[in-house]
């Protein structure tokens, strides 16, 4: 049967009503407390460590989001571990719960077509990440300037929200991953048991594996410079294909514009700066974007394949009454 109308019919109401769900929920209230406190003592641990610091860095509002204090870990060590549970608990009853409260066939009704429904759940979680982050960096750049006395430069905010995005296309992988499951399981304890199993995988096993199947490999083959390098890059290859890899190289080139490269040649040329070999240079924010453009398209294509699967099942499920 042909569809009447627009099928983002209802799309904006759906936004605004899963947005003040997320907003005023328990589940999310404590995720943001639990990241507010984080960001807190990590702040506080690295203006402490930079107020230490003996120079002047021409980039010493960035330095607050890496710089890390024992027993802490820097600022983003925290998101790359919170951000991906947020994520997760936005979505992973965003389609199931619906099936679970026996409200979904009551939503299709109006009429509203499960395109709306399926992009205005993942839109509201989006834009409820996005909300967060911004209050969450805006609290940073305020306690860094009280701790510090120093305002941050245009350049330096600029490669703040470039932070931002990246932090937002990374949890958009995970909000996706648990709408995927959100659609294929039907107990939403399912779904979000699978979603977490898979991030761990992927933040815990995925470098263990990577290595352990790059060395088998690489005791097969010998040769000169040139395989080694290959080789080299086979083993950069392996791991990027998790988005913990692709968001940690990010990150890493856009808070420290002396990155000048994310190859096999990194922690060499790191070294060759710190003796003095070679002349330190800092980056302008267009050739950090240019450095990091594959492995920010990267996340940018993984959250777009994932949506496209939830479509997709979403699109052959069956919803009876």
């Amino acid at each position: 049967m042909k569809r009447r109308g627009s099928p983002w019919t209802g799309l904006g109401a759906i936004l605004l009503k899963e947005m003040a769900d997320h907003l005023s929920s328990v589940r999310m209230r404590l995720l943001e407390g639990l990241i507010l406190l984080t960001a807190i003592g990590t702040v506080f641990a690295a203006t402490q460590t930079l107020r230490q610091t003996i120079g002047e860095d021409p980039f010493l509002y960035l330095k607050i989001f890496t710089s890390a204090q024992d027993p802490l870990p820097s600022f983003v060590a925290f998101m790359g571990f919170l951000i991906p549970l947020t994520a997760i608990a936005l979505a992973f009853d965003a389609i199931n719960g619906e099936y679970m409260r026996r409200t979904l066939s009551r939503v299709l009704a109006q009429p509203i077509y499960r395109d709306a429904v399926l992009l205005g759940k993942f839109l509201a979680g989006i834009f409820t990440l996005g909300i967060t982050l911004l209050a969450l960096w805006l609290l940073v750049t305020g306690l860094g300037i009280l701790r510090l006395g120093v305002v941050p430069e245009g350049r330096e905010v600029a490669r703040g929200l470039a932070f931002i995005l990246a932090t937002l296309a990374y949890g958009g992988v995970w909000l996706a991953l648990a709408m995927l499951f959100s659609v294929v399981f039907r107990q939403p304890a399912t779904s979000a048991m699978a979603t977490i199993a898979v991030w761990l995988f992927f933040a815990v096993f995925w470098e263990i594996l990577a290595g352990l199947f790059f060395n088998i490999i690489s005791a097969t083959v010998t040769g000169g410079p040139e395989t080694e390098l290959a080789l080299a890059n086979f083993r950069l290859f392996l791991s990027r294909l998790s988005p913990n890899t692709l968001y940690s190289e990010t990150v890493l080139a856009l808070l420290n514009p002396e990155i000048r490269t994310l190859g096999p040649l990194l922690a060499t040329v790191i070294q060759l700066e710190a003796a003095g070999a070679i002349p330190r240079t800092l980056l302008p924010l267009s050739q950090s974007l240019l450095l990091v453009w594959p492995q920010f398209t990267g996340l940018i294509a993984t959250v777009i394949m994932l949506f496209a699967g939830a479509y997709v099942a979403f699109q052959r499920q069956e919803v009876r009454a």
